[in-house]
């Protein structure tokens, strides 16, 4: 049993409204043809056919605010109702009352301590690390979670090595962004392929979106509706290149925020999580309605 946690930070399920949601705009072949047609919005949950299963879960928690990075990610490492313990919603990153729940207690030390193998199959580049060596940078959630669990970080060795992937799956940001010219690129859908591989190696593994996120603040409806037909390719190519009897793919997020491009700020929308793989290992899923349930259903499905 593999599971692979595909997550895209502050992405929503909005209204049906091209103006403000990128996700009505783009254009998803894909993903629309395994939603019977829909798009990607609220009124699309919930939906089940024999492709895939979507739910829509509830990150606000019973917390008022808005939902927050640090504590939304903590609760789907953990499914501890964090902002309800500490009554308040906290990001981007880990102040000490949110940290304290990701030693220990999340899906990656727990199945370390089970004695199988897991991965944050995302590469980090060297500047990363000096971030964070020097102190100007701090960990978010998930990878303060990895190391935590005694886990390394991958870095830019593990890129070129195809050990991981760049953060947009393609690694185009490498050779832009870091003139890394002679870095790994991929063509959308063989990124996919690539993360089915990668994912395979592990018991549970981790990707981390976060560029949706970004637009998202920026309020960018360009750069946002790019990335979702850039997803939309990868996800072809990773669900060609997974077998459902392997295991489950469990894709979801955080909080609302890319969904709405007529506000900067994060949203209180409920947020997609949808669920690809073998129906009998879905049934774990099925009574869940907000984020704290889903780190609780992986661990029953991974026996740890």
């Amino acid at each position: 049993m593999k599971i692979l946690f595909l997550f895209l930070d502050g992405i929503g399920l909005g209204e049906d409204n091209p103006e403000t949601n990128p996700f009505v705009r783009a254009n998803m072949p894909y993903l629309e043809s395994l939603l019977g047609g829909k798009k990607l919005t609220a009124s699309a949950a919930p939906y089940e056919n024999e492709h895939l299963s979507l739910m829509a879960a509830d990150p606000n928690l019973g917390v008022k605010g808005l939902p927050q990075s640090a504590t939304g990610q903590a609760v789907l490492l953990t499914g501890i109702n964090i902002p309800a313990e500490l009554g308040y919603h906290y990001g981007p990153k880990p102040n000490p009352e949110v940290a304290q729940y990701l030693d220990g207690a999340t899906i990656f030390s727990k199945t370390v301590k089970a004695g199988k193998k897991a991965a944050l199959l995302n590469a980090y580049p060297p500047r990363y690390f000096d971030g964070i060596d020097s102190g100007k940078r701090l960990y978010s959630a998930i990878p303060q979670a990895v190391t935590n669990a005694g886990l390394p970080l991958f870095t830019q060795d593990d890129l070129y090595s195809g050990r991981a992937l760049s953060a947009d799956f393609t690694g185009q940001g490498w050779r832009e962004f870091m003139k890394l010219s002679d870095s790994p690129l991929y063509q959308s859908e063989e990124a996919g392929a690539k993360l089915a591989a990668l994912a395979k190696q592990y018991d549970f593994s981790f990707f981390e979106y976060w560029a949706s996120d970004y637009a998202g603040h920026k309020q960018d409806m360009p750069s946002a509706t790019r990335q979702l037909e850039t997803f939309d390719s990868v996800l072809k190519g990773l669900l060609e290149a997974w077998q459902a009897e392997e295991g489950l793919i469990v894709l979801t997020s955080d909080h609302g925020n890319m969904e709405d491009l007529s506000t900067r700020k994060h949203t209180s929308a409920h947020v997609p999580l949808l669920l690809f793989g073998d129906k009998t290992n879905q049934t774990e899923f099925k009574t869940i309605t907000d984020l704290a349930g889903i780190a609780p259903a992986i661990n029953s499905l991974l026996k740890i």
